[in-house]
């Protein structure tokens, strides 16, 4: 069985290594569990899909996070997202993603929508914090919305410094306009020039959607790791606390904290804990 929750599993059995001071990247990851690895591309690791999918479809995509500080590390081009459709990640139907996927045995369309985790190391001196995180916890709004109200602050800031007048359906144009993403990412070749021009957007965490903030959310601990889910029902957590039963076992689920904390723009997420380093180790 393949999923999210049996890779967070898997990690709290090598847990340790998170203390180390290696790439997050070169951690032992079980690769049973993976269909694909990557270097230099979103994602960096996928879930293997499962056939009969239930609770647990597999097929997670997960980008690696890791600084040196407190402070989430900056996404580059890939804006963080709660899902992406896999037709957008793979392009390229000849390239490394594609064929590891299909030597791993996936029907990779089977499932077009993929949730998306984050596993999150900071480290400050002789301190760790790691989470392995839904992707909600940074997509607040939408990433359409999102560029556009950042692009459109350009806009409205020459507007009204040089007191320029536009009608509404102009407005409204340059508003579809700045919503697409690929609008930017598209490398333009202007004539003459002995370069070519593509912008890249870098996404930045604000301190209320910096999980490893010790201020903004206290009860994520020092030298523990975290699995967070959002989860603003009973139903959902009750679901989620019967889910992780079944990966880890009554006796070894009993020794995860599990609570839940309340995102500044987003909601409640559900939160399983472990400390990096047993006690019987300490």
């Amino acid at each position: 069985m393949y999923s999210i929750y049996h890779f967070f599993y898997s990690l709290t059995l090598n847990k340790e290594h998170f203390l180390k001071s290696g790439k997050l990247e070169n951690f032992p990851f079980d690769k049973s569990l993976l269909s694909c690895v990557n270097k230099g591309i979103f994602p960096d690791l996928a879930i293997r899909i499962n056939k009969d999918k239930g609770d647990f479809t597999g097929g997670e995509l997960i980008e690696l996070k890791d600084s040196a500080s407190y402070s989430v590390s900056s996404f580059n081009s890939t804006i963080p997202s709660r899902k992406k459709n896999i037709s957008a990640v793979i392009s390229d139907e000849h390239g490394s993603m594609y064929k590891q996927m299909q030597e791993a045995g996936n029907d990779i369309y089977s499932l077009p929508e993929r949730d998306v985790f984050y596993l999150i190391r900071g480290r400050k001196k002789k301190l760790t914090k790691v989470c392995l995180i839904s992707g909600a916890f940074f997509e607040t709004i939408s990433i359409e919305n999102l560029i556009q109200k950042s692009f459109f602050q350009v806009f409205e800031e020459n507007v009204k410094e040089h007191n320029i007048q536009v009608d509404p359906a102009t407005k409204e144009m340059l508003r579809d306009m700045f919503s697409k993403q690929k609008n930017f990412s598209r490398v333009r070749d202007v004539e003459k020039a002995s370069v070519k021009l593509r912008f890249r957007i870098m996404t930045e965490v604000k301190a209320e959607g910096n999980i490893l903030n010790s201020q903004k959310y206290p009860l994520i601990l020092d030298n523990t790791f975290n699995f967070l889910v959002p989860c603003d029902t009973e139903a959902e957590e009750k679901r989620y606390v019967d889910i992780m039963k079944n990966v880890f076992g009554k006796k070894r689920f009993a020794e995860l904290n599990v609570f839940k904390i309340k995102h500044h723009f987003n909601g409640y997420f559900l939160v399983f804990q472990t400390p990096l380093k047993d006690q019987a180790k300490q």
